[in-house]
């Protein structure tokens, strides 16, 4: 049943009677329970002067109660003089536990259990407190419990708590229960309701039924709108976000902190500066209240959409930062680029929890800074931060970058030891770890153990059987993930078809590649071009390379030539490689390596003078072989070597070892192509024929 249909439909279901018209409001009560929009927090006015407090001094005590046995001290006094008996002691004996600065919410639930007949504030107190204490479930089961009791019946500040509940927990089909509940008893109405049905609609990305709420709507207020903007912007539509807010504007509609909040989230998504700078304006003359929320959102939109500097200035001006403000910055330097001053920024907060590790963690892995990042792991754990799912996700990923497998094997052991929880995103990333690693057989294993697998986890284990030359495994895969309705991206047939280039399967690599834009509406990209060229480049067919390059939508990058220039030297088409070479020299002139390969294709074609040519132009033009660059893992330690590298304090070792090995490749290779080389136990080597 859709979220539209209920709407529309459910009116009629008898779910539960309507309550009756004197059930006891919690407005009586002077603590007020209605929740407020998600993004407002809710005051709690105590009332110390009501009459019935000022004549119970013991009601006047919780306000001054800070710890446990105080309470209790308190509780014991109300049972021995009977007040407990009265339900608006008791609610607020509850409401304290549940609700105080110094609650003890599992305290409050014994005691609202142990209460006879409690009213419905003290169920929604409760179930408001389980609200703001993320224990969202435990408010599902309070709401139950409080249908089953039978003596209080759900009002009017209940269903704000419960859908905010739902909404917080994101499982639809309670959400829909409840939702039939707030129709059949006709809260709908409500304002405060209603809005929080929008929040809801708005959560579970049911955006069209939350906008035919909203339009449906006799009243509503700001809240109404901010909860629309919100939805769509979390969805990922800001463009859609920005539109409702111009109706807003259009319809005289004052915005505050937490429309703007909504607004300039979407000028970051759309990274538009223009835009953004135009709200950051309004803002200012407007008089909202820029307080340290819009502030951070600001920064942070500044950032995405570029302008470093802005972004500097705004947090060099805020008289109050949070850890939200700093991780903010740390995040936005990262991102471009900037890893010093990022790390400046980060050895400057005055407090440093989980989060703003990740972020810097994070920004050494983007920027491809993997073994400071993995420094910076060690640092984290030497400071005594304990490290959670997303850490031990960032850490893999430096790994897999490095090819460090021990060091991955590490984690995955620091993982199982602090029993992290093993989701998703941590799946994939021991597996992409393992695969890019070199062992395919424990990414197989973590893949197969995994209870829950997405898209990115098949992707996953799809490129790295593609890496170990495993095509059709990795083609068995991608069946597998499409039978089980999961949606591949660009990065999925990535995998698929460098799988098909590796084993050669060219009628595969052509279905696959058209499946991209008729089956799944992907529109292949440069690297999907480039591993389609280089298919049929190693499998002969150059012309049809060539003319899927000349057909492309977009213009061919480097890589695309790259890969039919190097098909042309494989097989000794000189001609059409002359052609390539051409295209290759326009796009990038001081590439190194394309006089290389031009000047070998030349020489392998016994045209000794145009390779000569080829090397006098690329002296002329200035341009040096960039060297290469390898990695090798010994104990856990990545040592890197480039040509001639002496920096490593065992060179001259490691140099005589090379010197070695090259020797006895060259004796196997000469006894190997000896005419009358007959056994394979000559000069004491043993060599499989």
């Amino acid at each position: 049943m859709t979220i539209s249909y209920a709407i529309n439909n459910l009116k009629s279901l008898r779910l539960i009677p309507k309550p009756p018209l004197n059930l006891p409001l919690s407005s009586s009560l002077y603590l007020h329970t209605r929740s407020l929009p998600p993004h407002k927090q809710i005051p709690t006015y105590w009332n110390t002067t009501n009459s019935f407090v000022l004549s119970n001094p013991l009601l006047s005590l919780l306000e001054k109660s800070q710890s446990l046995a105080h309470l209790t001290q308190i509780q014991s006094q109300m049972i021995i003089t009977g007040l407990i008996l009265d339900g608006f002691a008791s609610s607020r004996l509850i409401a304290f536990c549940a609700i105080s600065q110094s609650r003890n919410l599992d305290y409050g639930i014994k005691t609202l259990f142990n209460v006879r007949n409690p009213n419905v504030f003290s169920w929604n107190v409760s179930i408001r407190g389980c609200l703001e204490s993320g224990k969202f479930r435990e408010a599902i089961f309070l709401y139950r419990q409080m249908l089953t009791a039978g003596g209080s019946r759900p009002d009017n500040y209940t269903y704000p708590l419960l859908l905010k509940v739902c909404a917080s927990l994101s499982v639809n089909y309670i959400g829909h229960e409840i939702l039939c509940h707030v129709l059949k008893m006709g809260f709908d109405s409500d304002i405060y309701v209603h809005n929080a049905v929008i929040h809801l609609l708005a959560s579970f990305g049911e955006l069209e039924a939350a906008h035919k709420v909203f339009d449906g709507s006799c009243v509503r207020d700001l809240v109404s709108w901010n909860s629309l903007i919100n939805g769509y912007i979390r969805s990922g539509r800001a463009q859609e976000a920005i539109r409702i807010y111009r109706e807003l504007e259009a319809e005289r509609v004052k915005p505050d902190e937490v429309t703007m909040i909504g607004i300039v989230s979407a000028c970051a998504q759309l990274g538009d500066l223009k835009l953004g700078r135009e709200f950051h304006l309004y803002i200012t003359e407007s008089g909202v209240n820029l307080n340290v929320s819009l502030a951070n959102v600001l920064m942070d939109m500044y950032m995405k959409c570029g302008d470093v500097d802005a972004a500097r200035k705004m947090f060099d001006s805020m008289e109050m930062k949070t850890i939200v403000s700093w991780t903010t910055m740390v995040v936005g330097y990262a991102k471009c680029g900037l890893l010093d001053t990022a790390r400046k920024l980060f050895e400057d907060m005055p407090e440093k929890d989980v989060v703003p590790w990740n972020a810097i963690i994070g920004g050494y892995v983007q920027a491809k800074h993997c073994k400071g990042a993995l420094a910076l792991f060690n640092e984290m754990q030497a400071n005594n931060v304990k490290p959670d799912e997303v850490t031990m996700v960032l850490c893999l990923s430096a790994c897999a970058q490095l090819g460090a497998l021990d060091g991955g094997i590490w984690i995955h052991r620091y993982i199982e030891k602090h029993n992290l929880y093993l989701n998703v995103a941590l799946g994939t990333a021991l597996v992409d770890m393992y695969a890019k690693c070199g062992n395919i057989t424990r990414a197989l294993q973590i893949f197969r153990e995994m209870p829950e697998r997405n898209n990115l986890t098949f992707t996953a284990i799809i490129g790295g059987l593609a890496l170990h030359g495993n095509a059709n495994d990795a083609i068995s895969y991608f069946s597998e993930m499409t039978n089980a309705g999961l949606m591949p991206d660009e990065i999925t047939f990535l995998g698929v078809l460098s799988a098909c280039c590796h084993g050669g399967l060219v009628e595969e690599g052509r279905k696959y590649f058209a499946q991209m834009n008729c089956k799944f509406n992907l529109s292949p990209q440069l690297k999907h071009y480039s591993c389609m060229v280089d298919l049929l480049g190693r499998a002969g067919l150059l012309e049809e390379a060539e003319e899927l390059i000349t057909s492309m939508p977009i213009k061919a990058d480097a890589v695309v030539w790259g890969a039919l220039f190097f098909a042309c030297r494989m097989h000794g088409n000189v001609l059409m490689g002359e052609r390539v070479a051409s295209k290759l020299l326009e796009l990038d002139p001081h590439d190194s390596g394309i006089y290389v390969l031009l000047a070998n294709m030349y020489g392998e074609a016994n045209l000794w003078n145009d390779a000569r040519k080829v090397r006098k132009m690329m002296r002329r033009r200035g341009v040096e072989k960039i060297p290469g660059c390898s990695s090798v893992e010994v104990n856990g330690i990545v040592s890197e070597f480039i040509v001639r590298d002496e920096s490593h304090p065992q060179s001259q070792q490691i140099y005589e070892c090379v010197v070695q090995l090259t020797r006895q490749l060259e004796l196997v290779e000469c006894i190997l192509s000896a005419p009358t080389f007959r056994d394979n136990s000559l000069l004491g080597y043993e060599i499989e024929s």
